[in-house]
């Protein structure tokens, strides 16, 4: 499945449409993509950025029906700030993640928390809401961010991943709040489910989404395998890291992979395997 262009709704399987946000950039890929859940009756997941073509594209999508929540994975500011002009609009309550808002540090500017966001209702994990046909389940899946949600029609099997699993590209782990012990375990849960297929916020549909999480997990100890040896030849500060470790990414997005280098070695320094002395860090 490949995406659409903005604004154009998409029927992915009977249950489930999506929309693509106009909001492309190295971090969205090619946009927030919103999805609606059911037929007579829907949920949106994800609303997006406040771009008033995508509200008015989801509205469109919506065409008239009850709208019975409007599903939040996280509060980054391509994911929920729509979620309050759609609910003025549709008379719809916010429900999913809770509120959180954190000045984390991050190099980039669509990762910023969402300060508007304002749930009716928060979803503890394993909580459900439903509609005529439809009947949606939260996982919680803190990593990313601490707050984030999957969502899982349980119909289908769908799992819609927000910003946790992503087919075109790793997610983004940014401390203070992004945590990779969150991350990693949160995706071996992933791992140990039996979701059908996968469709995250940004990039296609994962059709294989147990051999991806767990090329992921893989990946990710391969990154701190490397992590460790750059300690062993001396080589000290993030930004060498990065260098040595991410040959030929864009440079626009050397910021959020430092980030990310940075959760692994806090994730070994709890472990004890590593010490930081100011900007630099040692194994000990």
């Amino acid at each position: 499945m490949t995406e659409a262009s903005p604004g154009t709704l998409e029927q992915l399987e009977p249950l489930v449409a999506r929309v693509l946000a106009g909001n492309p950039s190295p971090y969205t890929y090619t946009g927030t993509q919103s999805f609606l859940v059911g037929t007579s009756d829907v949920a949106v997941i994800d609303p997006g950025p406040d771009l008033p073509e995508h509200l008015d594209a989801l509205l469109a999508a919506i065409a008239g029906r009850p709208v019975r929540a409007i599903l939040c994975t996280h509060t980054h500011r391509d994911h929920s700030p729509l979620a309050g002009p759609l609910a003025k609009a549709t008379g719809a309550p916010i429900i999913g993640c809770a509120a959180l808002v954190l000045e984390d540090g991050g190099p980039r500017a669509d990762a910023a928390f969402d300060r508007d966001y304002a749930p009716d209702r928060v979803l503890a994990d394993g909580e459900r809401i439903a509609g005529e046909g439809w009947t949606i389940e939260a996982v919680a899946t803190p990593g990313h961010t601490s707050n984030h949600l999957c969502f899982v029609l349980i119909e289908s099997g769908a799992l819609f991943t927000g910003d946790h699993v992503m087919g075109w590209a790793t997610s983004v782990v940014s401390p203070p709040d992004g945590d990779m012990s969150d991350y990693m375990a949160s995706l071996e849960r992933l791992q140990a489910r039996e979701d059908r297929i996968y469709y995250p916020a940004h990039g296609p549909a994962v059709e294989r989404p147990q051999r991806l999480v767990r090329g992921m997990l893989g990946h990710r100890k391969q990154r701190e395998g490397q992590i460790v040896r750059l300690l062993d030849r001396g080589v000290h500060a993030i930004p060498d890291m990065v260098r040595e470790m991410y040959v030929g990414l864009d440079p626009r997005l050397h910021g959020a992979a430092g980030r990310s280098v940075l959760a692994h070695l806090i994730d070994l320094e709890r472990r004890a395997l590593v010490r930081v002395d100011g900007d630099r860090w040692f194994k000990v």
